[in-house]
């Protein structure tokens, strides 16, 4: 009988393509990872790796084994699921994939709801960009994943994978105090401007250059709040949406409404299969309630 730790190994290589990238998806070392393969190997009587320079590629017996190895991790996402409702308890471990302005503000209130009323259920976090996130929840591992999903750029969803909308997060434009913009423009008239960015990759990055073609940002900065620093010394302007801003903007910053308004949807996404799992219902509703209480902070008079 095939082990099915050895058939997750198998699938996590054939997601990945390296040994370090598999171990680190199932949260074990390198060397656990190729054991499993080896014994794998053993127990079929096939060889179903081979190393293609720094990566490992899977040999035909190898894809043949790996995509029933899928099914077969569905199979038991189902079966896990439908214990759990039978239980109808919050218990288990919950890993959730998310991009970075929602790990910030939406997943602390969320993981600390679940863990104050679900004691039984273990929860983990992932920062990842959008596009990671979604496959990962694909793979199969990670159990939800928190997405921005920009119109311009749209996701993708994989069959197997329902998602829900938390909400609508709207985007301004950020420029220095003493910057000639009036109170509101439309997009394109900031196309000859300084950018800051994100970086090259990030759903946002592609977003902007998307909305205005032939830009080309002159820093490309991850974090929102770098971002605000860059803009509050003077160096340019950026698009941040409301999510990512601080309650208060530092010194040396204007808001600058922009016409219409760009906003990007901020959904949940989960596998079909494992629906019916209590603790997914659970963390869905703790982040619908953290996006309500977000966006009513986000309503609230700011300090200037």
């Amino acid at each position: 009988m095939i082990d099915l730790g050895r058939m997750r190994a198998l699938h996590a290589v054939a997601s990945y393509k390296t040994v370090l990238a598999a171990g680190e998806a199932l949260h074990c070392t390198p060397s656990a990872v190729s054991q499993q393969l080896a014994k794998l190997e053993r127990e079929t009587g096939a060889t179903l790796v081979e190393k293609d320079g720094r990566r490992l590629r899977l040999t035909e017996a190898g894809q043949v084994l790996a995509r029933h190895a899928e099914k077969v991790l569905a199979t038991v996402d189902e079966a896990e699921a439908a214990l759990a409702a039978h239980r109808d308890t919050v218990v288990g471990r919950l890993t959730v994939a998310a991009f970075a302005t929602a790990c910030r503000a939406l997943l602390p209130y969320a993981l600390h709801r679940l863990a104050s009323e679900h004691p039984q259920l273990g929860t983990g976090l992932i920062e990842v960009n959008p596009h990671e996130g979604l496959e990962s929840l694909h793979r199969g591992h990670v159990d939800l994943a928190v997405l921005d999903d920009w119109p311009e750029v749209a996701l993708r969803y994989p069959s197997g994978i329902t998602h829900v909308e938390l909400g609508w997060d709207l985007v301004d434009l950020i420029v220095p105090s003493g910057h000639r913009f009036e109170d509101a423009v439309p997009l394109s008239r900031a196309r000859n401007e300084r950018w800051i960015a994100a970086k090259a990759g990030d759903i946002c990055h592609e977003w902007l250059l998307r909305v205005l073609p032939g830009v080309r940002p002159d820093f490309h900065v991850g974090e929102f709040e770098s971002q605000l620093t860059l803009i509050a010394a003077g160096l340019g302007v950026a698009v941040i949406p409301r999510l990512a801003r601080p309650a208060a903007l530092p010194e040396g910053v204007r808001v600058v409404r922009l016409t219409p308004v760009p906003r990007r949807r901020v959904v949940v996404a989960w596998r079909e299969a494992s629906a019916a799992r209590p603790a997914v219902g659970a963390a869905v509703e703790a982040l619908r309630e953290s996006w309500l209480r977000a966006e009513t902070a986000r309503r609230a008079p700011a300090a200037p």
